[in-house]
């Protein structure tokens, strides 16, 4: 599953290319996508009539982004929620071939023809055509009538502040921490304190912290969570400038690999030399994985404590 540069990157190549298109036909081919976002959807004929009748000739005016879910302002202030989840897709091709992206999971068959056997909604709009397309059908494209209606159903209820907003201050990330019990990354993952540390970025951010992921967040001192919430705000700032990691064939808007996989020093490096550093003194410690809360989970025992 893209985290949040992977889905970052993917909104600013959107925006470069279909800002301020319109609707001009949708074709439906799962009715499952745009019926909700559970684990067991029913394909509600409602709500597709009301995706395709509503969204027609309609201009795409912003695309933003909260969480991992990319959120695209229509001309009447309609919106449609898109979440990728582990292998979603977005395809975009100009009607005069001249410009092309992709962005998401990797799919053989976009290289070659679109729609093909996993494209789920087709969206023909006055500059090109805008392909879903999802080997699983994990993921969800929804249309609400403002973002008020998006609010009033609680769609973001278990998301929470983001990292580089006005709101994610020192104090707020210190007293949420302290007040819990659960292990670091457990916090990280819920995504209640903090959008956007997925697996990878967890890793990452405790590495450089000298935390390990199962320490108890009200265990920290004031050390800790203040080397925490500097690396949470630097690293994803890095991920984001270097187009997201290319880890489990995550692509981005442009259909290049993101290349933050290249600066990890923690994700995926099991049983290498430990990378971290404190002036010129090296940590001689092994980086090691271990499953943690179901997860990957990648820290050196030596400089983590």
């Amino acid at each position: 599953m893209p985290e949040l540069p992977e889905v970052e990157a993917l909104k600013r190549g959107l925006e470069q290319k279909i800002i301020g298109s319109i609707i001009k036909n949708i074709e439906i081919l799962n009715g499952k996508i745009v019926s909700g976002s559970g684990t067991r959807r029913v394909i509600n004929n409602d709500k597709i009539l009301e995706f395709t009748g509503k969204l027609r000739d309609k201009k795409i005016m912003a695309i933003d982004r909260l969480a991992k879910n990319l959120i695209f302002t229509m001309s009447d202030k309609s919106i449609i929620l898109v979440h990728l989840k582990m292998t979603g897709q977005l395809v975009f091709k100009s009607h005069n071939f001249d410009s092309y992206l992709q962005g998401g999971h990797p799919i053989q068959e976009s290289e070659n023809t679109l729609p093909h056997k996993h494209t789920y909604i087709i969206f023909t709009l006055s500059n090109g055509t805008l392909y879903y397309n999802d080997v699983r059908q994990f993921g969800y494209v929804l249309y609400f009538k403002d973002y008020q209606e998006l609010e009033n159903l609680n769609h973001f209820k278990n998301t929470s502040v983001e990292p580089f907003s006005p709101n994610f201050s020192y104090k707020y990330f210190k007293d949420k921490l302290l007040q819990n019990k659960s292990p670091i990354k457990k916090v990280f993952l819920d995504q209640k304190i903090v959008n956007g540390l997925g697996n990878i970025y967890a890793d990452e951010v405790c590495f450089a912290s000298s935390v390990l992921p199962m320490r108890r967040c009200n265990t920290l001192n004031e050390t800790e969570i203040k080397s925490l919430y500097k690396n949470i705000r630097l690293i994803l700032d890095k991920a984001i400038n270097s187009g997201g990691s290319s880890v489990a064939n995550y692509l981005l808007a442009d259909g290049k690999r993101g290349n933050y996989a290249h600066f990890h020093k923690a994700y995926k490096q099991e049983n290498k030399p430990c990378k971290f550093k404190v002036g010129n003194k090296k940590c001689t410690g092994m980086v090691q994985k271990t499953v943690f809360l179901g997860r990957g989970t990648h820290f050196c025992p030596v400089h983590q404590k």
